[in-house]
């Protein structure tokens, strides 16, 4: 039976594992339904765009959360501070190597041109927000852009990585070294 939901941001997190299982083109509308309990008319009405709506909705709510745990800190707090706390976030948001990362995997997909400027803005904002962290640490601002790409690049390898070796240590050393290189 289709459950009682009264505000679309309900459906998110399941609306999220769904595409972060299935992909974009993989998340059928009769497997939302199954994953959220909704039914197709109910998904209409949060969702008048559609799927792409959803995966736009999603794709808003990953970056405001990391926009909250990891970009404001990163961009306004003690970087000694804000660094390390940046890889327990995201270790606890990707559920160390357990989660994949939803926009890396539209990154990478055919879905990726549909949704570039939310896939470019969310990665240009983490680098710019480690970057400026790193600079307020005491770094050049061209040895922290480095960094911070570096940093960002790897823990997106880390997951791959721990995903495919089916080894959450392997994404927990991943940002230990990450962390280690950053505070250096």
């Amino acid at each position: 039976m289709p459950r009682t939901v009264t505000e679309r941001a309900d459906v998110l997190p399941a609306l999220s594992e769904v595409f972060r299982e299935h992909g974009f083109e993989g998340a059928s509308l009769a497997l939302i339904g199954q994953r959220t309990g909704l039914g197709k008319g109910s998904l209409y009405h949060f969702f008048p765009g559609g799927k792409e709506e959803m995966a736009a909705a999603v794709l808003a709510e990953i970056d405001g959360w990391f926009g909250q745990h990891v970009f404001r800190p990163l961009r306004e707090d003690d970087p000694q501070r804000a660094m390390p706390e940046m890889i327990r976030s995201v270790g606890a948001y990707f559920r160390s190597g357990g989660r994949v990362c939803l926009v890396g995997v539209f990154a990478l997909g055919d879905v990726r041109d549909r949704f570039s400027a939310a896939i470019r803005s969310y990665f240009a904002a983490w680098i710019e927000a480690l970057a400026q962290a790193l600079v307020r640490a005491g770094r050049d601002d061209a040895v922290a852009r480095d960094r911070a790409e570096e940093a960002v690049a790897a823990i997106q390898g880390a997951l791959v990585l721990a995903r495919a070796l089916d080894d959450a240590d392997a994404f927990r050393r991943s940002l230990a070294r990450i962390e280690a290189r950053l505070l250096a």
